[in-house]
């Protein structure tokens, strides 16, 4: 068995039925994700504070990829688009920077630091 095999497999995983899922709910609801997300937050209710507390992982997710590059232009737009794509970009990207590491977490994490 490889090395990291759960994890990339959990990766994977999240990549596809998050795509699907997305589909799904663009079929059902089209593409106003963003005035749906801003009235749940402003709501102050549960599902509010999931979405603002999900835009905090996100925010996160977006700088990690940008500091783990050294704010480069291509990691500031790599990770302003995770931001916005969430586990669609961001597993893949995971995926790709474990495989480049040879499985190095330490490495795939920090990156050349």
């Amino acid at each position: 068995m490889s090395r990291n095999y759960l994890f990339k497999t959990l990766l994977i995983i999240q990549t596809i039925g998050l795509l699907v899922y997305t589909v799904a709910a663009y079929q059902k609801e089209g593409a106003d994700l963003f005035s749906i997300f801003i009235n749940n937050v402003v709501s102050s209710n549960w599902s509010g504070q999931f979405n603002l507390d999900f835009l905090c992982y996100l925010t996160l997710s977006g700088i990690w990829i940008m500091w783990r590059n050294k704010f480069s232009t291509r990691s500031i737009l790599l990770g302003t688009s995770a931001m916005v794509l969430g586990i669609v970009l961001f597993a893949p990207y995971l995926l790709w920077v474990t495989n480049k590491e040879n499985g190095d977490l330490k490495k795939a994490l920090i990156g050349d630091r």
